[in-house]
């Protein structure tokens, strides 16, 4: 089935929320927010890059999303390091899940931020599966509260930063 990656669109809100909720509901790890920080991100104005992944439904012209990634602004305190982006949430649909799609929106982000110029970029996550896209926990990077191996980081520029890493205010959203 043909997939497309491109920018989130004015009137694909909706259909992001719905995607996401769905991705984390049976998720033992998710704080089942995933979609309330997505929309506060997407108010505060803090969607660096904003990508949803467009199957075309069978035997349709139309359009389904399957699949979101955010990226966003991250503060790390010590080093002044600038530039760097946090990827998450991240969500495909539990009946797409599997079929590559979280690693072709992941792939995308990715490459959008090298294109921006980004420093680097820190996931929290399965260090197995973000693993494959070059992500590794790095001494010195701390997401205060979090396993070391779960908080890990990609470098596209400069020096490795050190410090604790400070999502936004959005990541506290709670509906």
């Amino acid at each position: 089935m043909p997939l497309l990656i491109r920018d989130e669109r004015p009137g694909d809100a909706a259909a992001i929320e719905r995607v996401t909720t769905a991705a984390f509901a049976n998720a033992a790890h998710a704080s089942h927010t995933e979609q309330f920080i997505v929309n506060a991100l997407r108010r505060a104005g803090q969607l660096t890059v904003s990508l949803v992944a467009q199957a075309a439904q069978t035997g349709e012209d139309e359009q389904e999303i399957v699949g979101h990634v955010a990226v966003s602004p991250v503060s790390i305190s010590s080093s002044g390091a600038t530039d760097w982006y946090g990827l998450g949430p991240i969500s495909v649909v539990p009946g797409r899940q599997g079929q590559g799609i979280g690693a072709a929106l992941m792939a995308s982000a990715l490459e959008r931020l090298r294109q921006a110029g980004a420093a680097g970029c820190v996931v929290l996550g399965d260090p197995a599966y973000y693993g494959r896209f070059g992500f590794v926990a790095q001494p010195g990077l701390v997401l205060p509260g979090v396993p070391a191996e779960y908080f890990q980081a990609i470098r596209f520029d400069g020096a490795w930063p050190t410090g604790d890493v400070r999502y936004h205010e959005a990541f506290d959203a709670t509906r």
